[in-house]
C-alpha cells in the first residue's frame, strides 16, 4: 500500500516561493525532499490562480487573501444570523 505524505498549506506556499525565487523547480523539489511533479503541480496551480484573478501576489499573500475571504464570508453569515435574532427578540418583546 502506498503512503501519501500530507503537506500543510504553509509548507506548500513556502515551497512555491522558493521554487519561484530560485527559478529551478526541480532543484527546489530535491532540496525539500518532495516529488518534482508535486512541486510543479503546486507552482502551476499558483500561476493559474494568479492569472485567472489578475493578481500578482506572492504565494504567501495569495494564501492570506484566501484565508481572509473565508473569514469575511463566515462573519457575514454570523452578522445576518444576529440581525435575524435581534429582530425576533425585538418582535417578541413588543
Amino acid at each position: 500500500m502506498r503512503k501519501y505524505r500530507k503537506y500543510t498549506p504553509e509548507f506548500k506556499v513556502q515551497a512555491v516561493e522558493l521554487a519561484l525565487e530560485s527559478g529551478n523547480v526541480s532543484k527546489t523539489a530535491r532540496d525539500l525532499d518532495i516529488g518534482e511533479s508535486t512541486l510543479f503541480k503546486w507552482v502551476n496551480s499558483y500561476k493559474d490562480e494568479n492569472a485567472a484573478t489578475g493578481r500578482s501576489l506572492s504565494p504567501a499573500d495569495a494564501a492570506r487573501v484566501k484565508e481572509l475571504e473565508k473569514d469575511n464570508a463566515r462573519l457575514k453569515r454570523e452578522n445576518e444570523f444576529l440581525k435575524k435574532a435581534a429582530a425576533f427578540f425585538a418582535k417578541s418583546l413588543a
